[in-house]
């Protein structure tokens, strides 16, 4: 599982499966930063994984500040399935 920072929106809610640098994910939860007084884009910061951990996720099974971080616009998403 890794936390993925998305700068912008790409049109992706819970469930949705997207690919970032050749790698296909499913992203578990989204939190959506920006909203009120932060940057001009919105930011949002995805859980995502592979259907194996899907089961670690839902019972909370890791330690959110120990999982590794990637950061990507928006355009360099691809949507394979939108949720």
């Amino acid at each position: 599982m890794k936390r993925l920072i998305i700068h912008g929106d790409p049109g992706i809610r819970k469930d949705a499966v997207i690919e970032h640098d050749g790698e296909e994910y499913i992203c578990f939860g989204i939190n959506k930063q920006g909203d009120w007084h932060g940057p001009a884009e919105p930011q949002l910061w995805c859980t995502v994984g592979s259907e194996d951990e899907r089961e670690t996720f839902e019972l909370r099974n890791y330690i959110p500040m120990h999982m590794e971080t990637l950061s990507a616009d928006a355009d360099a998403i691809t949507v394979v399935e939108s949720a």
